[in-house]
């Protein structure tokens, strides 16, 4: 997926706004960052620890934990460019439900 596929995927999501956090675009809902854009060759997506760990199990190749307590504490860098469209999609949107308030409704992937 390039970039500009992830960012209109990431913009389709309810209540998203691109911001900027230290220099680095990001995506919100409601003010929460669930996603920034580093770079070219990669995201970051907010996940749970335990989410992280799926990820890191079924698709070790386009998943790799941010270094230190952030990595901790779930934010993943996503390979984009590289990884399944669909695969993309499902922890973008994952990242968007973490972080979006629970009256906000997604439907499932």
């Amino acid at each position: 997926m390039t970039d500009e596929e992830l960012v209109s995927l990431a913009l389709d999501l309810p209540d998203t706004a691109e911001g900027s956090h230290f220099g680095t675009r990001d995506f919100r809902v409601r003010g929460k960052i669930f996603m920034t854009l580093p770079g070219p060759d990669f995201c970051v997506v907010k996940l749970t620890p335990d989410q992280q760990q799926m990820a890191l199990a079924t698709m070790p190749e386009h998943v790799a934990a941010v270094p230190g307590g952030w990595g901790l504490k779930g934010s993943t860098r996503l390979f984009h460019r590289d990884a399944d469209d669909e695969e993309v999609r499902t922890l973008v949107r994952r990242a968007w439900r973490n972080v979006a308030p629970k009256t906000m409704a997604l439907p499932e992937d």
